[in-house]
């Protein structure tokens, strides 16, 4: 949401994609009159199979162009992975993952045709770790950073720009739809705003960058993890996870 005002603030005209329409459309009709710009919304759940096709039909039969693409959604579940549903787990993995990698494939052709546009995959911090307790989640968003970092790469030169944005932990229903509230990561812990994360996104995403951290302290905790052995890591990332 906080993307969608800050992009609505620059008079880009707006595909908004949740589960929820009746949110959409809030927002829809705060954008347009606020801003006097386009929104269109689709209502769907992206965790769903070809959900990226699906949603790219929609796109294409209402004649809209995707300039910029931001695959910001995604989610985690807390706890020992024995205990995990493969219901979850497979769901996570086709939104974190494969609606990602398929919504970017399939914008790709256009931008390419008109040698502009910018994607945004939303990482995470925890993309440079492992991470116990929430091990598929982390998995995930190292292939987001992993994928983003490499298909930037190959598309120098062409006008896209693709971008990794790796915030930490954030004010946001992450946190309560992960069942993580009791964490050593969150409780008693302030957070960081979603509009002070969303702002730092827009920059760096339009600034070109391809792997961007949230805060000075967060690059170097992130960054800091190849200078030690995994296993020290891997021990650090389980104690932060458990419940105090």
């Amino acid at each position: 949401m906080e993307l969608a005002k800050i992009h609505a603030g620059q008079k880009h005209n707006l595909i908004l994609v949740a589960r929820s329409s009746d949110k959409l459309l809030e927002l829809k009709s705060i954008l347009e009159q606020q801003h006097g710009i386009n929104v269109h919304i689709i209502a769907a759940d992206l965790s769903l199979s070809s959900a990226a096709t699906g949603l790219m039909e929609q796109i294409n039969k209402a004649n809209l162009q995707v300039d910029i693409l931001i695959n910001n959604a995604g989610f985690g579940t807390f706890g020992l992975f024995q205990d995990s549903s493969n219901e979850s787990n497979e769901a996570m993995m086709r939104l974190n993952i494969e609606t990602l990698t398929s919504l970017t494939r399939l914008v790709l052709p256009g931008m390419l045709e008109r040698r502009q546009g910018k994607i945004m995959n939303i990482a995470s911090t925890a993309a440079f770790q492992a991470g116990p307790l929430m091990a598929v989640y982390f998995a995930t968003k190292a292939f987001v950073l992993r994928f983003s970092e490499g298909l930037a790469n190959e598309l120098k030169g062409s006008g896209i720009s693709v971008t990794a944005y790796c915030p930490a932990a954030t004010e946001s229903g992450f946190q309560t739809a992960a069942k993580m509230e009791e964490s050593r990561l969150v409780k008693n812990r302030k957070l960081d705003t979603a509009e002070d994360v969303a702002k730092d996104a827009y920059k760096a995403m339009m600034n070109g960058e391809t792997i961007a951290i949230y805060g000075t302290l967060n690059s170097i905790l992130a960054k800091s993890t190849g200078l030690f052995p995994s296993s020290w890591t891997t021990k650090i990332a389980r104690w932060m996870m458990e419940r105090k």
